[in-house]
Formats: C-alpha cells, structure tokens, sequence
C-alpha cells in the first residue's frame, strides 16, 4: 500500500520481460508499487521493440500467432504474479491484470471461456482477469466473479459503466459466496485530450474535466460499497508538458483506490514531497464544471461514448499488431 492510512495503491501501467527482472522488483522492494496491470497495447510494444522475447517466440515456430502471443504473454504474466506474491499473501494488493481478446468485446460467451481458460493456464491466484466494460462485458464479468476469479473491469468513461460493473459483481459475488477482488479501471486522461483544445477556445480552464468526471465515478462506486471493488485511474500518464508529470496522480488521492500510471509517472509522484488527499471531490464544484462544459458547444456524453468507442478499436488494432507480427 503506498499511502497506508488512505488504502491508496499504485501500480505499474508496464510490462516487459528484462523490466520485470530488474526495475519492477526495486520499485517493490522500495515499497512504490505493490501491483500491476497489462493490455494490448503495453504488450505490443514490449513484444514487439523489446530483444527478450527473440529466444522464446524462436521455441514457438509452428504455433498460431494467437498461441505465440499467449505462451509470450503467459509467461511475462506468471512471472509478475510470482514477483508480487509476497505481497498479495499479505494483504497487500500484489495483483497482475491480462486483458481477454479485445475482439470478442460484444460476445459475453466468448469472453467469458477466454478469462476462465486464461486464469487456468495463468494458475496464480493473484492474477486479474480484465474485461472491457461492455454490455456483453457486464454478463463476462458477472460470471468470472462468480466463478471465483478476480476480475479488472476496463475502459470506464461513464458513470453509468462503472455501476453496470458493480452490480455485475455484486451479482457474481452473491452466486460465488466468495471473497473476490475486483477493480473498476476510469481512464482520465483521454477526457482531457479530448476536449481541451475546445475549451481553451471558450475560457474554460482545462486539465480538470478528466479529474471530475472520475471524481464523480469514484463517488459512486465506493457509494455502492460492493465487497473487494474498488475505483482505479488509469491512463494517468501526462502528454501536456505544462502539467506536472504526476498532475494525474496528485488529483485523484483518495480512500480505498489504486493509481495505475507509467513508471516515469510514478517516479514524479514518488519524488513529489506533497501528498494531500484530493478526493472526494464536491459534487457542486463538478457539475459547475461541467455547466461551462456545455455551455461551450461540447457533448460530454458524445465525447465519452467515442472515447469508449476509440478505447476498444486500439485494443484492437494493437492486438491485430501483434498477430500480423508473429
């Protein structure tokens, strides 16, 4: 746990085979993070840029690249788990995230025997299973929950997601009589990347519609108070050099969440003396927010049903990447 007395978390957005080995181990052992998440894109580029992959993928000739991608991925995800262990035996998060296919984002069934045959071959037990937050998603979800498995509920732009996915795990929860951990991934960033040029335009000031739009989200889950779930902030990392590299970060401290950022985002707030709770913040002061918002011509709900739209199709065209290369 990074700061104890808020049961705030952070983890690595990263994963990548000779990081594992080194700097993912100090950055534990220092007590910075205590978890870590994956998707396509992060494994795109680590299989892809990365040499520590050219002996295994050699060992793989024959299989489909669906298999290669696996076995590789599979690997770099057992091997995380085994890192982090100590952690999570104690309580203290220590989970690793593998994203299903995102091509079977519409298909519940499918989704649903990909996160279970996953965690099975995976076989660690503080692996998460992450789903996008889909309407087929909410059934998956529901079901690997209540089969047991932790799950990682991805690509939250919307209030009205992120409570689909608590009700899908109260659902599961109630059929698993289990304790299982769960997370609710908001992306904050692309909201603001989105949208602030427009805003700029109007005298709205920016950098802040990412943050209360994830505010009001984390209000509402930890409102449900659903068993094990917790709110988590992704897509934290800054692309607008006049913020600070932990700006995404600072802004969203609060009770009973993770942060999941870049490892470079990480070390600026771990370097950063200051650490004031930021969240919850006012209900007021969000929805003001979001009446200039309006008033400057944007559709907030449009912009975050393309965010959710453009979110699924690069997990896609990153997965497809993947297996046009191998």
């Amino acid at each position: 746990m990074y700061i104890e007395e808020l049961k705030f978390s952070l983890w690595a957005d990263f994963i990548e085979r000779d990081y594992l080995d080194c700097e993912f181990k100090e950055l534990i052992n220092r007590g910075i993070i205590n978890g870590a998440t994956s998707n396509p894109a992060i494994f795109k580029s680590a299989i892809l840029t990365s040499g520590a992959y050219k002996e295994q993928l050699a060992s793989l000739e024959g299989l489909s690249a669906k298999a290669k991608y696996e076995a590789v991925a599979i690997y770099d995800i057992q091997k995380a788990a085994d890192i982090l262990k100590p952690l999570y035996d104690k309580g203290d998060d220590g989970y690793v995230s593998i994203e299903v296919d995102p091509f079977f984002c519409d298909d519940a069934e499918a989704t649903l025997e990909e996160g279970k045959r996953l965690y099975k071959e995976i076989n660690r037990e503080n692996v998460m299973i992450k789903v996008p937050a889909t309407s087929a998603g909410y059934i998956a979800i529901e079901g690997l929950i209540a089969e047991g498995i932790p799950v990682n509920a991805t690509l939250i732009f919307k209030k009205e997601q992120a409570i689909s996915c608590a009700k899908a795990i109260e659902r599961g929860l109630k059929k698993s009589n289990k304790n299982v951990d769960s997370v609710i991934s908001i992306f904050v960033s692309r909201v603001d990347r989105a949208i602030d040029a427009r805003l700029k335009e109007a005298g709205v000031e920016t950098s802040l519609s990412g943050i209360y739009n994830t505010a009001d989200i984390y209000s509402a889950i930890q409102e449900m108070n659903v068993d094990g779930c917790r709110a988590l902030f992704a897509s934290t990392g800054v692309k607008d050099d006049s913020l600070e590299a932990s700006y995404y970060v600072d802004k969203l401290l609060g009770f009973n969440c993770v942060n999941t950022a870049p490892i470079d985002t990480i070390k600026a707030f771990d370097d950063n003396e200051i650490k004031e709770q930021t969240l919850p913040i006012d209900a007021a002061l969000i929805k003001e927010h979001f009446k200039k918002v309006k008033a400057a011509g944007i559709d907030l709900d449009e912009v975050l049903d393309g965010q959710i739209e453009d979110g699924l199709i690069a997990f896609k065209d990153a997965f497809k990447e993947i297996l046009d290369a191998l």
